[in-house]
């Protein structure tokens, strides 16, 4: 007998792919990490692989070594001693010439309720590169909606150093 998944805790599933949904913070952030096919590859691969989350430390697990739907991931975020499991499964994947990456949504035991897209986007015209963050979420355990503002300011200052990963060294 087969287990069914744990659903996801917002009936909105892949709407970082087009319009956010009302109800929700939204938030994106779109950062030039730098110029060139070859670093945009660079970048894609890196997300894909999770390197995002393990360059910032969240990661804890992944059921597969490359992001693909239906992956379900696990990220620790940690606020000084205190640390909080974050259960998430892969929405969908981007793979176009000029935009990679992958959306993941929350499932029960996450301290909030939505979604968060990782891509890179590459721009031809003038061969730029970008770190692009996106997410429409609200609060989903006591401490996030107590934690109200404060809450979206860490998350806002993640998306930066999410994007910093990204970057050449």
């Amino acid at each position: 007998m087969s287990q069914q998944p744990a659903p996801f805790t917002y009936p909105d599933v892949g709407a970082t792919a087009g319009e956010f949904p009302a109800g929700y913070d939204h938030f994106r952030l779109r950062r030039r990490i730098g110029s060139g096919r070859a670093l945009f590859d660079q970048a894609a691969e890196q997300i894909l692989a999770y390197g995002i989350q393990r360059g910032t430390g969240v990661f804890q697990h992944a059921s597969t070594p490359t992001a693909q739907p239906g992956t379900e991931l696990t990220v620790r975020l940690h606020l000084g001693p205190i640390g909080v499991t974050a259960p998430c499964r892969i929405v969908y994947v981007l793979d176009t010439p000029n935009r990679r990456g992958f959306a993941y949504g929350t499932l029960p035991g996450h301290p909030e309720i939505g979604e968060e897209l990782f891509a890179v986007e590459y721009d031809p015209a003038d061969d730029s590169v970008h770190g692009v963050i996106a997410a429409f979420s609200r609060p989903g355990a006591w401490y996030t909606r107590l934690g109200g503002p404060i809450v979206r300011l860490v998350q806002r200052w993640f998306a930066g150093r999410y994007i910093a990963t990204l970057e050449p060294r």
